[in-house]
């Protein structure tokens, strides 16, 4: 629905403020980076906003991760229902509870009200991913919680300063249930100064333009944006488009994928988003609350709008329809600690790929899935005696791009500001050493634009006692798809003592496992999914990759039919037989659409005696096994198929 806006502010005042508020919020960023306490948070796990007296995001800044973004005027919104009129100068609140807009109980929000003159004029917020929030398990990551109250702390909006008097017993009995309540307390108080920077920064503007000319401005940088979103919108045709996306499995369920539906709506100025359809809330974490599924479907569409700041504008042009008690929209007490591994990713990816059919010149295919590894327990190494946390993330490969190939070794897009931890920092703060951290070959999805590759990270444990590992992850099933004919990448995993007589694959989630000195563990991460038909991609492209050591030659010849003979490695000197890559092209145009209809009995039996492998079971006969046990999951299968042939087989010549 067309709207009528009207500007009381002269451009030049506007766009000073507009941007005065960008600065304003990354000010308080560059405060916590300075004085946070946890790793974690120090590598970008944390994003801030200011928020107008109503609780309506104002601005971001210009390196929050996009899933805090999205939620953050929901939490503001929170405190302001539960205090309504006790709220006063010198007031911060403290919030992480994913049922009233919160994401996961470990981002921990502090909110200041800012008053000028006994005037309640704005709120100043920062989030923080606290490396630990109690529960079952370090990290509060546990995959075998049913229920909020074995993944930590939930604390609803909570005073923690009144009228400018620390609550010192208010925040131990929080930290309390913490594992190092020394380093929680520490984030608290860099949060709350950070917000305080932002109060300054705030009033200064207002000494300076005058109170009016703030409040003006922060109307009008959300109409600015919403009128900006409506033009954009209002330019593309109207349309519906649906997809669906997959988490791997409910663990109380097995073999089967979990369906999420996206249904987009393209009518006039506005963009409408249906995900009736998705499966009821699943028996593990990887559940999304309301909040995170709504900042997805904020996020995904943002991806396709870059030159669009994002605020409550933004918002106002984006409707989202999320049905109750399912997996995108999991009500109090069920669990969604791990929703962004989860349910998070998939409505982002599932955005993706409907924009790609609107906006073909931006077409992405899916990404790589955002995992945790989480490790901790007693460090006994000489000097330390105290409980440490090993909290890690990855990079890996984002989908392959219209024209170009996907970005290698990137953050998730859960949130591309994130830092990708340095080894050195981690080595010094716990007993865990990296033993390898080196990109994957063949780990990008095929495709004429092929996905960015992934990486392959390993650690070894020291000296520790009582030490446990978990893991959130998701994708060994619902592997990284590719879009427009591209193929899938490779399926997530963790390991411990791979290639020792005691190995064993973990799985993409698992909690609570033992680990004593001298354990090793390793996991990728995915590459991105290809985009567009493999067997179109320049075989000069294959050979660079094959030179880089993206690609192997075996599977330059798989993958994409290009024949390909070493000469000499050391100097990189390879070339491309063009007759046998004019055959072997050939002979996988005419047998493909077979391969995904062969029975998966006699598949099973070429894998097992070494004709085919893995890749081969994914990309090419569209068979998913479990692997741990090497046994074929018939119905997820069966639905991996089903995707292919959409995605990828419906493409082909």
């Amino acid at each position: 629905m067309s709207k009528v806006f009207e500007s009381q502010l002269d451009p030049v005042t506007f766009e000073v403020l507009k941007n005065g508020f960008v600065n304003l919020v990354d000010q308080m960023s560059e405060q916590v980076l300075r004085t946070c306490y946890s790793f974690v948070i120090y590598n970008r796990d944390f994003s801030a906003a200011l928020c107008d007296a109503e609780g309506n995001t104002v601005m971001q800044g210009t390196q929050d991760i996009s899933v805090h973004v999205g939620t953050l005027h929901l939490t503001a919104k929170a405190v302001i229902e539960d205090f309504g009129d006790d709220i006063h100068p010198g007031d911060v609140f403290i919030v992480n509870d994913p049922y009233r807009g919160g994401t996961h109980f470990n981002d921990t929000r502090v909110i200041r009200p800012v008053f000028y003159e006994d005037k309640l004029i704005a709120f100043m917020q920062l989030n923080g991913h606290w490396a630990d929030m109690g529960g079952s398990v370090p990290g509060s990551f546990d995959i075998t919680s049913k229920d909020h109250y074995g993944e930590g702390v939930r604390i609803p909006p909570l005073r923690i300063w009144r009228k400018g008097e620390y609550l010192h017993d208010v925040a131990n009995v929080l930290v309390s249930n913490m594992r190092l309540p020394e380093e929680r307390l520490g984030d608290l108080r860099s949060q709350t100064e950070a917000t305080k920077t932002g109060e300054t920064q705030l009033l200064a503007l207002v000494e300076k333009y005058g109170l009016d000319t703030i409040l003006t401005a922060f109307a009008e940088v959300q109409d600015y944006v919403e009128r900006l979103a409506r033009a954009k919108v209002a330019a593309l045709p109207d349309g519906e488009w649906e997809t669906i996306d997959y988490i791997d499995m409910d663990p109380e369920a097995g073999d089967g994928l979990i369906p999420i539906k996206v249904k987009m709506t393209i009518k006039g100025d506005e963009i409408f988003y249906d995900l009736a359809g998705s499966h009821d809330y699943i028996g593990c974490f990887l559940n999304s609350a309301f909040g995170s599924s709504l900042s997805a479907a904020y996020a995904g569409t943002k991806t396709f709008f870059p030159d669009i700041p994002l605020n409550s504008g933004f918002y106002r042009v984006v409707h989202v329809d999320l049905p109750e008690n399912s997996v995108v929209n999991a009500a109090w007490p069920v669990a969604v600690t791990g929703f962004c591994s989860g349910a998070y990713e998939k409505i982002m990816n599932a955005c993706f790929e409907l924009w790609s059919h609107v906006m073909p010149e931006r077409a992405l295919a899916c990404s790589f899935n955002l995992e945790y590894l989480l490790i901790g327990g007693w460090d006994k190494r000489q000097g330390y005696d105290n409980y440490f946390m090993w909290y890690d993330w990855m990079a890996g490969g984002h989908g392959g791009r219209d024209k170009r190939d996907g970005a290698n070794a990137l953050s998730p897009v859960f949130g591309v500001g994130l830092s990708i931890q340095p080894c050195e920092g981690q080595e010094r703060l716990s007993p865990v050493i990296t033993t390898k951290h080196e990109i994957v070959t063949d780990s990008a999805g095929p495709g004429q634009f092929r996905g960015g590759c992934g990486v392959e990270k390993g650690g070894m444990l020291t000296e520790a006692n009582d030490t446990v590992m978990s893991y959130c992850c998701d994708r060994s099933r619902s592997v990284t798809w590719g879009i427009f004919g591209g193929l899938p990448s490779t399926p997530h995993g963790a390991w411990l003592n791979k290639d020792k007589e005691d190995g064993r694959f973990l799985g993409a989630i698992f909690s609570n496992v033992k680990l004593k000195k001298g354990d090793t563990f390793t996991r990728p991460s995915a590459g991105g999914g290809g985009l567009g038909d493999p067997l179109e991609r320049d075989p000069k492209a294959v050979l660079e990759d094959v030179i880089d050591e993206y690609v192997s030659i075996e599977r330059a010849k798989k993958d994409y039919g290009v024949v390909i003979r070493e000469i000499d490695r050391e100097i990189d000197l390879f070339e491309i037989d063009e007759e046998a890559t004019k055959a072997e092209r050939e002979l996988i145009r005419h047998s493909r659409a077979g391969w995904l209809e062969e029975d998966t009995d006699s598949i099973l039996a070429k894998y097992r005696n070494g004709e085919i492998d893995q890749l081969d079971l994914i990309r090419r006969y569209g068979v998913i096994i479990d692997l741990a046990t090497g046994t074929v999951l018939e119905k997820t299968t069966a639905q991996n198929r089903e995707m292919l042939k959409k995605r990828s087989l419906a493409y082909w010549a």
